[in-house]
């Protein structure tokens, strides 16, 4: 048994400065990461400082349309709020595309943005990783790597980001509102939180010591913009994503050109990776399935697969491509996919 404290905050003034009374302490949301990591020996925190009784677990209306949502807001409530099913259906479906209902029931919305990865190396003591020691190398480069990443990735780490919401959130061009004592509230957008490993994979996101995620910030949708969120995976539920997609597009009524796209993958980096070269081509073109094919193309042409993962490349260009042209209208059976979020089976 490794003995750590506890501490239960009652104001995020509290909850700060038990961070900072306790060097390596972890905050405490859901637990559903944290707690499986801890039983792993993976993580070893000084003391645990519980937030979950924070007042952080409602979504609240902004005054642009867009909405606030609470770090402690569980993630099945996140899904099955009306103003998300009707404003943000990619970020529904993305929740529900993660973990299990049980899970959902207790997952929170800034736990789901710092979960760590899911590498089998990361969480095996006896493999070295330098995410979880650095300097000890990668053992999943040279071992098993079908599920890793094959952009953004370096010689120090090649894991994937888990999260769905994420890469909805990365889409949505949503913030992420941080807490780091009196009078240092800051916003992060949503895109930039996670970083890519380059020579330091034990940093996750550019969250600073002690600062606590309070809050997503959701901007108001464009009026008549559509949007999806899909996911290729191993077995239909409870899988983590091998590949998957979210797009945001306002399209030109009278025109029929793209106004605005937002594009990012999950399942391909250590981040959400949003599609910025892809999004600059399509902005102002026709949503032709050649044109949306070749920006693909030219986004993906960035990836540097290793022995065994090349396979998601043509698995994201086909989910990107093919969920595009749905949501243009170009695809049979478009119109399923202009409604809201699915539900769950």
């Amino acid at each position: 048994m490794k003995p750590f404290a506890y501490v239960r905050a009652t104001s995020l003034r509290e909850a700060a400065d038990a961070h900072a009374a306790h060097p390596g302490s972890r905050y405490l949301g859901g637990g559903t990461n944290l707690v499986d990591l801890m039983k792993l020996g993976v993580e070893t925190p000084t003391a645990l400082i519980d937030i979950s009784r924070l007042p952080l677990d409602e979504i609240t209306e902004l005054p642009d349309g867009g909405l606030r949502v609470g770090a402690t807001v569980r993630n099945s409530d996140l899904a099955a709020d009306p103003r998300v099913r009707s404003r943000f259906p990619l970020l529904g479906q993305a929740l529900l595309a993660g973990a299990s209902g049980q899970l959902r029931n207790v997952a929170t919305t800034g736990g789901n943005l710092l979960q760590r990865t899911r590498c089998a190396y990361f969480q095996d003591l006896s493999k070295p990783c330098n995410k979880r020691e650095p300097g000890s190398g990668c053992g999943a480069r040279d071992g098993v790597h079908r599920d890793h990443a094959v952009l953004g990735h370096s010689e120090y780490c090649i894991a994937t980001h888990p999260s769905d919401m994420a890469v909805a959130l990365a889409a949505l061009d949503a913030g992420v509102e941080l807490y780091g004592g009196p009078d240092t509230t800051r916003t992060v957008a949503a895109a930039e939180f996670h970083r890519l490993p380059g020579d330091r994979p034990e940093q996750d996101t550019v969250i600073r010591p002690g600062e606590i995620v309070t809050a997503v910030l959701l901007p108001a949708p464009a009026p008549g913009a559509v949007s999806s969120y899909r996911k290729a995976r191993e077995r239909a539920s409870y899988a983590f994503a091998l590949a998957s997609v979210a797009v945001v597009l306002d399209l030109d009524p009278d025109a029929g050109l793209v106004r605005r796209i937002a594009l990012a993958f999950g399942g391909l980096a250590h981040r959400p990776w949003r599609a910025t070269t892809a999004e600059a081509r399509l902005t102002g073109a026709e949503p032709r399935p050649d044109a949306v094919r070749a920006a693909v193309d030219a986004e993906l042409a960035r990836a540097e697969p290793l022995r065994d993962n090349a396979y998601k490349i043509p698995l994201a260009r086909n989910l990107a491509c093919d969920t595009i042209a749905t949501l243009a209208g170009t695809h049979p059976g478009s119109a399923d996919h202009r409604t809201g979020p699915q539900e769950p089976r």
